[in-house]
């Protein structure tokens, strides 16, 4: 069976930089399952995948625009410390943040008495990256599944889905 919209994908990956370097892996875990056509990955690494079948394996590389984005320096700013409430604040610390557009993961860069500089980029923006993926099972997604819009345990009904969906 090859990939195709609304199936099931299980897969290993290894993501790299672009000299190499291991970010993260499912080699020493259980695999990544996502549902394709669902935007639960990056939509650059889900159409490399298009077609592939289980046992293939391949190496796609993607650009920094195509993988989370070209670093944006206007994302770097300045808060008071009042913002963050009472608390230790200490650089590398991670925090959502309200913003016009939703909500967004903020990294700490440095900790004054009066100002807080954050870095609202993706960790990794402005980085080539490098995943080596090898496609593992490829089935048809549940009823569940495409009302949830992402993979599920296959014990769980569509209609455990769709009645917790109603009831919000």
């Amino acid at each position: 069976m090859s990939i195709t919209v609304q199936q099931v994908v299980s897969l290993h990956y290894t993501l790299r930089t672009a000299d190499g370097t291991v970010l993260d892996t499912s080699r020493d875990r259980e695999p990544m399952d996502y549902l394709h056509g669902h935007d639960n990955i990056l939509a650059a690494l889900e159409s490399a995948l298009e077609g592939c079948s289980v046992g293939d394996s391949k190496v796609v590389n993607l650009t920094p625009a195509e993988g989370f984005g070209e670093r944006d320096e206007g994302l770097v700013q300045y808060f008071g410390r009042d913002a963050f409430g009472p608390g230790e604040l200490a650089p590398g610390m991670r925090f959502q943040a309200r913003t016009p557009e939703g909500q967004r993961s903020v990294t700490v860069l440095e900790v004054g008495d009066q100002q807080v500089k954050v870095d609202a980029n993706h960790p990794l923006a402005g980085q080539a990256l490098s995943w080596d993926v090898e496609v593992l099972e490829v089935r048809d997604a549940t009823r569940a599944e495409l009302a949830a819009g992402h993979p599920l345990g296959l014990e769980v009904s569509h209609t455990e889905v769709e009645d917790k969906k109603v009831r919000r």
